[in-house]
C-alpha cells in the first residue's frame, strides 16, 4: 500500500484535531521509539516483537518485495537479520505479523486491494530464528479463506496462548473479525469465520496474556477486552499520528505499544499502556491521543472531540483513500 498522507497533511491533521498521544522515548535503550533506517523498508506493514531477542522487531514489506522478513533492533533501528522465506509462492499483498505461543512468526499474506478477487490469501510460519543473522528458511504455507466470501484485510494477530489465528477486514465501513481453525491445516483451506465487528483497519496486536486486543486505523486505536475468542469492552488509546499508520504491536513485556508507519526511514512510536502490563483498560481509555469518548465505524469519534476542521481533513484523507482503491 502506498502512503496517503505526506508529512505535511500529517501535521495538518495533527493541528486540527490537537492530538498529542502520550509517545515516550527513553533514550538508547531496548523498545524505545525508532527509526528503521534499512532502505530496503519502504512499506513496513506489519511488526511483531521478538521473544529471543529483546528489543528486536521483526517487520517486512507490503509487497514487491519477494519472501523477506527483517529484524530491527530498535537500540538503533538497524537491520539485524534479512530472513528468507523459501517453500512458499510468491507473496502478493503480506500486511501483517504475529508471533504465536508455538515460537513460530506467522507472515500474513492476507491483502487485497480490489477487495475479493482472490479466491484465497495465505499464511507462511517458520520458527523464530534462535540466531539473528541472515537466514534461509523453509516455511509452511497456508491456504486462508473466508467463511463468507473473499475480502480485503491488513491484521492478523496470533492469540498468545490458544495460538489461534484471527484476521479483521477492512472496509470503509467497518470490518469483522474473523477466527481461524483450531489449528491451521497444510494442503487444504482453512476456513475463517466472523466472530465479531470491528472498526475499519490496518493493523491489530494481542497483549502478551491475551486479554487484550488492540486495533488500530489511519486515526486512532482500540483496546478491546478479550475472552473466550470473542470482543468485550473497548475503549480508546494514544495513537501516534503518522504519515501512513499499519502497524501495531505489544513490546514482550507488554508495557507498552509500538506503532509503525510505512514510508522510508520510517519511524515506530512506542506508547505506555496505561496501567502497565497488559492489565484491563480504565473506563477512560489510553487517555488523548486521536480520539476519546464514542469511536464510530471508522475509527474516527462520534461525539465530543472533533473540530470541524479534523472533520474537513478526515473527508479528504478518505477521499484519498478511496482514489487508490479505485486506481487497484
Amino acid at each position: 500500500m502506498r502512503p496517503l498522507l505526506t508529512a505535511a497533511a500529517a501535521a495538518a491533521l495533527l493541528f486540527l484535531t490537537g492530538a498529542v498521544p502520550a509517545v515516550a522515548d527513553d533514550g538508547d535503550t531496548a523498545d524505545r521509539s525508532f527509526t528503521i533506517e534499512d532502505p530496503r523498508i519502504t512499506e513496513s506493514s506489519g511488526l511483531a516483537a521478538s521473544r529471543l531477542h529483546p528489543g528486536v522487531y521483526w517487520t517486512h514489506n507490503d509487497s514487491d518485495d519477494g519472501p523477506y522478513v527483517y529484524a530491527v533492533d530498535s537500540r538503533t533501528g538497524k537491520t539485524v537479520a534479512t530472513i528468507t522465506m523459501k517453500g512458499v509462492g510468491e507473496p502478493r499483498d503480506v500486511e501483517a505479523i504475529s508471533l504465536g505461543p508455538d515460537g513460530n512468526l506467522y507472515v500474513g499474506d492476507i491483502g487485497d486491494n480490489l477487495d475479493g478477487t482472490w479466491d484465497h490469501v495465505w499464511i507462511y510460519r517458520f520458527p523464530e530464528p534462535k540466531q539473528l543473522a541472515d537466514a534461509t528458511v523453509r516455511a509452511t504455507q497456508f491456504d486462508v479463506t473466508y467463511a463468507d466470501g473473499a475480502r480485503n484485510a491488513e491484521a492478523m494477530m496470533v492469540h498468545p496462548t490458544t495460538g489461534r489465528v484471527y484476521i479483521a477486514s477492512k472496509r470503509e465501513g467497518g470490518g469483522g473479525l474473523y477466527e481461524g481453525p483450531e489449528k491451521l491445516t497444510a494442503g487444504g483451506a482453512n476456513v475463517f469465520r466472523r466472530v465479531g465487528e470491528v472498526p475499519w483497519v490496518t493493523d491489530g496486536a494481542f497483549s502478551p496474556d491475551g486479554k487484550e486486543l488492540v486495533l488500530r486505523s489511519y486515526f486512532s486505536a482500540r483496546r478491546y477486552a478479550f475472552e473466550g475468542g470473542r470482543l468485550g469492552e473497548d475503549h480508546a488509546v494514544s495513537a501516534p499520528l503518522q504519515g501512513q499508520s499499519e502497524s501495531v504491536t505489544y513490546t514482550a513485556d507488554g508495557s507498552a505499544m509500538m506503532f509503525g508507519s510505512e514510508g522510508k526511514n520510517s519511524e515506530v512510536a512506542r506508547v505506555e499502556v496505561e496501567g502497565g502490563g497488559s492489565k484491563a483498560p480504565s473506563p477512560s481509555g489510553g487517555g488523548g491521543g486521536t480520539t476519546s469518548g464514542d469511536g464510530g465505524d471508522d475509527g474516527v469519534p462520534s461525539k465530543g472531540t472533533a473540530t470541524g476542521g479534523a472533520v474537513a481533513v478526515v473527508v479528504i484523507v478518505l477521499a484519498l483513500i478511496a482514489a487508490k482503491r479505485r486506481r487497484g
